[in-house]
Parts: structure tokens; sequence; C-alpha cells
């Protein structure tokens, strides 16, 4: 389980996130939303320990993401696709992450079998696209076969087929009772898979709500989304 309590975020003079609380639940996938510049990546920084709130916590599995021994065992997420060294390959950086949080050297090939990577494990991963690149980090998320699952945009660089695969994937991992928490500004993506949704903008909570019930306040799931962000959309002091 993810649970944030307050959380506050300030850069300068920016207030990125603003007394932000809402609990994310194993067994579903839970899509957090909102346009850009509301505060996602900014909460997903502090979510996984990147970043120290101003005020407020973020835990996961009850515990801050800094004090997990292990983490990449409890906690998987993928932030940035390319977040990883261009000259190293695609099993060499796995294989980095695996001793550095006691995995198998096994579970190594199982997701690069998993993420479509095998042929090109070899490769110098930054000479990927960023599909490929984008399926490195989804591979680096699962490394640890973790209970929690955060995916920001991960859809991006992904063919039709690719994105069809990251569907189902997310799927299966809530079906097992993992906690899934998948980020994008886009409510007609999120709405493929998302069981439940986290809606925020200028860094504050505007609803935790389900894709039913939102979709039931509109005409269309866009115009319910639009509707409810629309009060934000125009504000340019907020950090994504």
């Amino acid at each position: 389980m993810i649970t944030a309590r307050g959380l506050t975020k300030h850069y300068g003079r920016t207030v990125a996130v603003r007394d932000l609380t809402f609990t994310v639940r194993p067994g579903v996938v839970t899509g957090f939303l909102g346009p850009n510049g509301a505060g996602k990546s900014s909460t997903l920084r502090m979510l996984t320990g990147l970043d120290r709130p101003d005020a407020g916590q973020a835990t996961v599995n009850g515990r801050p993401y800094r004090e997990l021994r292990l983490p990449l065992r409890e906690v998987g997420a993928m932030l940035e696709a390319k977040s990883f060294h261009p000259g190293r390959s695609a099993r060499a950086h796995l294989s980095a992450l695996a001793a550095s949080n006691a995995i198998p050297g096994r579970r190594v090939e199982e997701v690069l079998g998993l993420v479509g990577l095998t042929a090109v494990a070899g490769r110098r991963a930054g000479k990927f696209s960023l599909g490929m690149a984008q399926r490195l980090g989804i591979a680096a998320a699962l490394l640890g076969d973790p209970g929690i699952v955060i995916l920001d945009e991960p859809v991006n660089g992904l063919d039709p087929e690719g994105i069809h695969w990251i569907r189902n994937l997310m799927k299966s991992l809530a079906a097992e009772g993992r906690t899934v928490l998948v980020s994008s500004h886009l409510i007609s993506e999120v709405a493929q898979t998302a069981d439940e949704l986290i809606v925020i903008g200028q860094g504050r909570l505007l609803a935790q709500t389900t894709v039913a019930e939102l979709s039931a306040t509109a005409s269309s799931l866009e115009d319910a989304f639009f509707r409810l962000t629309e009060s934000t959309s125009e504000y340019t002091g907020e950090m994504a």
C-alpha cells in the first residue's frame, strides 16, 4: 500500500505539491492523473525517496522509502525512461541493480524476457529507441519482484503492440494483489487499465474516485476530466 499524508513540496518560491493526501491500495490499478505541471512527478519523487517533503509524509508498506533496506524488492519504479548509463548494456544495467539489492542474477534474464529485450540485452542502452528504453525501465521496476509498482507515463514511445502489452501487464500485476500506480496526463489512456483514479491539479487533490464514478459526471470521460481540472489548467507556476 502507498500512503501520502499532507505532502507539501516547495522548489524555491514555487509550490509544487500542497497538503496532498491519498491512499493507493493493492489489487487494483490506480491512475494518477493531472494536467502537465500538476505536481505528479514531484509527488512520485517523494514517494520513491528522491525528494524529501517539506511537510507531511509518504510511506510504502507503512515506512518511508528511505528506510527500506532493499528497496527494489519492495517498490519498483520507472520515473524516467532513460535512467541508465548509456554506455552499459541492458543486461549490465540490470545486473548492477540486482547486485545492489541482493536479487539473484537469474532474475535479470527473467525480466529481460518478460519485457522482450533478450535479443538486444548485450547492446548499449544508449543506442535504444525510446520504446526500448521504456521496456528497460519497466524491467528495472520489476527486477525485485516487488509488491508495489509505480510507472510514470509507461506507454511513451511504445508501438501499438507494446501499448497492448503494458496494459495487460499492469492488469496482471494488480490481479496478483500488487499495488500498481500509473501516472499520466491522458485520461483516455489510463481509463484502459485503471480501476481507481487520483486526480490532482496545482499540487492539490481534486478527486479520489473510480473510472465509473468520474465518467458518470459528464457525457464522456474526457469531458469529466476536463471539467475537474479546468480551473487549474491555465496555472503555470507549478512543476510537473
